[in-house]
């Protein structure tokens, strides 16, 4: 039997469709190998179907479930496949390290550079440990500290981004969070080397455009990316936190919306059935897509990154009165 818990709501014929196909190949023996086969074989091509109708067709709230999903590859999966001889680097020099935010040097196909990201950890122990994903101020700072030292040495950047938001709590205000994210955001637009930034997960207002200043923006196809959470949105517009699928669709968060909008380069195609199902399969095609703007960007002086990178957040705030 399937595992029920690894499902989406909306998942329920995928389950059981899955399971029982999981049923048929446990009970299949030599006799009745021939008729199970055939019966398997036909539910699979069922589920390959199922699929493609349910993943082509997600709302943006359904989006947002996807994009949450806990098997989903983080950015600690993505560092262990792509990058080699991984150097970790901790602290931010001020206050302590947070491990919220993850980031050191490495060999990216074989060039050297600097990749930054939001960790949320895979069980209760590390997602603890992580913070699930929303860094504190100090979590900004080490961000911030790792764009200085790539800068120096000429690595280029690439930040992994994945989180609800910062941190929320009080002492995250009382030790200057606003000015750790908007430091961080400037330190990204003074940079001479290239900067890629992925939203691989959720991408959550400041606490995600931190570490996503870049010369060129990628989301994976079934993440989001927004100023706010459909449940904050949800409660400020409505107060009504049962109206976060009306909030979803109205925050126009999702890659396909943000692409139209030229907030984003490219998406980034995951497996049919989501990342969570596929880790290995989308880790390697964002590596892919990684390499190929990092190759553009290698292309470019300096002086014509940092302008690059400028040029392209002054064109998402021009409009046309009509």
């Amino acid at each position: 039997m399937a595992d029920k818990t690894i499902y989406l709501d909306f998942e329920e014929p995928i389950y059981k469709l899955e399971s029982k196909i999981q049923e048929l190949k446990s009970c299949c023996d030599d006799k009745l190998a021939k008729d199970f086969n055939k019966e398997i074989a036909n539910l699979e091509r069922k589920t390959k179907r199922l699929l493609e109708e349910t993943y082509t067709k997600l709302t943006p709230w359904q989006k947002v479930c996807v994009a949450r999903h806990a098997n989903r590859p983080h950015s600690i999966d993505y560092i262990h496949a792509l990058i080699d001889n991984f150097m970790p680097m901790a602290g931010d020099k001020l206050f302590g390290d947070d491990e919220a935010i993850v980031g050191g040097m490495g060999f990216f196909k074989g060039q050297s550079v600097m990749i930054i990201g939001h960790e949320k950890g895979h069980d209760l122990e590390s997602r603890i440990r992580h913070g699930f994903g929303m860094a504190k101020p100090e979590g900004y700072r080490k961000a911030k500290r790792l764009m200085e030292l790539a800068n120096r040495f000429g690595l280029p950047i690439i930040s992994l981004v994945d989180t609800a938001g910062a941190f929320p709590g009080i002492e995250g205000e009382e030790r200057g969070q606003a000015e750790a994210i908007a430091s961080c955001i400037m330190e990204g637009f003074t940079l001479n080397v290239p900067y890629i930034a992925v939203v691989i997960g959720e991408g959550g207002s400041g606490g995600a455009i931190a570490i996503a200043s870049a010369n060129r923006i990628l989301m994976l196809e079934h993440s989001i990316y927004s100023v706010i959470s459909p449940e904050g949105c949800a409660s400020i517009l409505w107060r009504d936190g049962a109206a976060v699928k009306k909030a979803a669709t109205a925050l126009h968060l999702t890659a396909q919306d943000l692409y139209k909008f030229g907030v984003i380069d490219e998406i980034i195609t995951e497996p049919l059935g989501g990342a969570h199902r596929f880790r290995d399969e989308t880790i390697e095609r964002t590596g892919e897509v990684i390499w190929k703007h990092l190759a553009e960007l290698k292309k470019m002086t300096p002086e014509e990154l940092a302008k690059d990178r400028e040029n392209k957040f002054l064109t998402m705030t021009r409009f046309e009165l009509k």
